[in-house]
């Protein structure tokens, strides 16, 4: 797909057993909605009382769960580092490609919202809501550095790093790249109307891993594209 050749990387992952995978997804799927967005989100909802600021406490936790989880997991008792599932440095040429990818997003999300809005599946979330309703400075700040910083890095260095990294070692790049953006989307539920392009999303932020061998590009068009439907969403 790109026509700029950079340097292969290793992403085997011979040290990492099922073992490893299965806790993984027991933290995405069970202790995190179970644990952090229903009863932590619920205990915090009666001190705050305000959708966004406990979406976006409740998210901040959540980055030091999937954080921290993955340090346990995958790298201490393996003695990794953190550069061992992407946290490094990428070719500086990349650049071009990451505005390209923000902006064929931009364009996927677009038609995919339309697409979805005409067969009537919606659903906004508590923090989207909040900020709609209550269009502040910091409200607006608030929501969107939790889009365009927390969420991004946590969130690439747990399905990118870890996940995709994982499923391309034992099934290759395509079967790894298709698993964990399916996973990526599941755990998005019951943001229905948005679940195709988390799914799309997960697919470009998986190839520029592949392609760079860091999980930096992929945070910085999440990001971006994150903080894009922030403003879009104060402003509608």
């Amino acid at each position: 797909m790109e026509s700029i050749q950079f340097k292969r990387f290793n992403l085997k992952n011979e040290v990492w057993t099922w073992k490893e995978f299965i806790g993984a997804l027991i933290v995405a799927f069970v202790v995190v909605p179970i644990l952090i967005e229903y009863l932590l989100h619920g205990y915090i909802n009666n001190i705050l009382a305000n959708d966004l600021y406990v979406g976006t406490l409740t998210g901040l936790i959540m980055a030091i769960c999937f954080l921290y989880s993955i340090y346990i997991l995958s790298l201490k008792p393996h003695h990794l580092t953190w550069k061992d599932i992407g946290i490094r440095s990428f070719p500086i040429q990349y650049l071009t490609w990451i505005i390209l990818w923000i902006i064929l997003l931009i364009f996927v999300g677009v038609f995919i919202i339309f697409v979805m809005s005409w067969f009537g599946v919606s659903y906004e979330n508590s923090k989207t809501a909040s900020i709609q309703s209550q269009v502040t400075p910091i409200n607006f700040i608030i929501g969107f550095v939790s889009a365009t910083v927390i969420s991004p890095i946590y969130e690439e260095i747990f399905y990118r790093g870890f996940i995709y990294k994982w499923l391309r070692g034992k099934w290759g790049i395509y079967s790894g790249m298709t698993v964990s953006s399916l996973i990526f989307m599941l755990v998005h539920i019951p943001t229905y109307n948005v679940l195709p392009i988390t799914f799309v999303s997960g697919l470009v932020f998986s190839w520029t891993y592949e392609r760079t061998g860091s999980v930096i590009p992929a945070m910085i068009i999440h990001g971006c594209f994150n903080g894009i439907a922030v403003i879009a969403t104060a402003l509608a």
